[in-house]
């Protein structure tokens, strides 16, 4: 490292000193360089990789770094010569094909007068604090655009929901269960980082508040795959409406009834596979007329909301004494 007389160190500013600082940068990982009045760079420490090559001494800003960034430095570099003031700029560069940003400090070196005798630059790798600020950029839109999707849901929910509702109390109380069944989807999905859920923890989660799991008479088995965000919120409502109406009426609401859920992966080693959900109900029953019963567990969620949601298809079937649903979906809608 080559000093001018002017930048000669003080008796104050030993040469211990001296070493302890430049330990300090090189801990820091800061790079610091020196030029003239002429913008002629006279001493640097500590460079990076991506600079170090190039850089010599007696060269200037347009030696080592990219035309455009260095005709930016060199003008900032002489407005700070001009009002005497700090400034700092960030540059993007390039290292073995990978972005790197740099900020750069750079000030004016004085003598004990006040007279400019030089600049002094500073610069820092803030490479990972922008990776960071650009992953955070990333989720942040995936948030908003989630979030605009489950809006969406909630909507449809709304309408399909007010439609075959017959008064505002049958509408409040549907649509706040709706509601409810997302939260808990929605948890399950925030929960693994938005991959999605596992679809036996879907089907548990749903029936949390309904069924004692150590009752044989509610099964779940199967296979169990990750269901994807949109089809996890949509699965889940689906599960939801089947479980409200059988805590209703079907086997849920009678001591001799029984569920059982099952999920099969169609063709699991290839590109085209499928998801096939199903859910049967058997219960006893007395006499009834098999179209009261239809209308008591008929719904839209079940046969439009949720299979055109997953790109899928949807079979109900009620008779007295039995509720069957099968649900098919794509390869788009899970994970294996």
């Amino acid at each position: 490292m080559h000093m001018s007389d002017d930048v000669r160190i003080t008796p104050q500013l030993d040469y211990d000193h001296m070493g302890v600082l430049m330990q300090a940068i090189h801990s820091a990982d800061i790079c610091v360089l020196y030029q003239t009045p002429d913008l002629v760079y006279r001493w640097a420490e500590n460079l990076p990789a991506v600079l170090q090559d190039k850089w010599k001494e007696n060269c200037r800003d347009s030696d080592f770094l990219p035309a455009e960034i260095a005709e930016n430095m060199e003008t900032t570099k002489l407005q700070i010569l001009g009002s005497g003031k700090s400034a700092s700029l960030e540059v993007h560069l390039t290292e073995e094909g990978e972005p790197v940003w740099f900020k750069f400090s750079i000030d004016c070196h004085r003598n004990k007068n006040g007279k400019i005798m030089g600049l002094i630059t500073a610069g820092i790798n803030v490479s990972e604090l922008r990776r960071r600020e650009q992953v955070l950029k990333i989720l942040l839109r995936e948030v908003s655009h989630r979030s605009k999707n489950l809006l969406a849901i909630m909507q449809s929910i709304a309408v399909q929901t007010a439609r075959f509702s017959d008064n505002v109390g049958s509408f409040l109380k549907k649509f706040q269960g709706r509601i409810q069944s997302l939260s808990h989807s929605q948890d399950l999905v925030t929960d693994s980082n938005w991959r999605g859920a596992l679809f036996q923890d879907l089907v548990y989660s749903q029936a949390s508040s309904y069924v004692d799991f150590g009752n044989f008479r509610f099964s779940v088995k199967g296979k169990n795959p990750y269901l994807f965000p949109g089809a996890a919120l949509h699965i889940g409502l689906a599960f939801h409406e089947l479980i409200i109406n059988s805590a209703s009426y079907g086997a849920l609401a009678n001591e001799g009834g029984e569920v059982k859920i099952s999920c099969s992966v169609i063709r699991p080693e290839s590109a085209d596979s499928s998801v096939r959900i199903y859910w049967e109900e058997t219960f006893p029953t007395g006499n009834c007329e098999e179209q009261n019963w239809k209308l008591r567990f008929g719904s839209a969620v079940l046969e439009r909301i949720v299979p055109t949601s997953v790109n899928g298809e949807a079979t109900y079937k009620i008779n007295c004494g039995r509720v069957t649903y099968r649900l098919t979906m794509p390869a788009s809608q899970f994970d294996i």
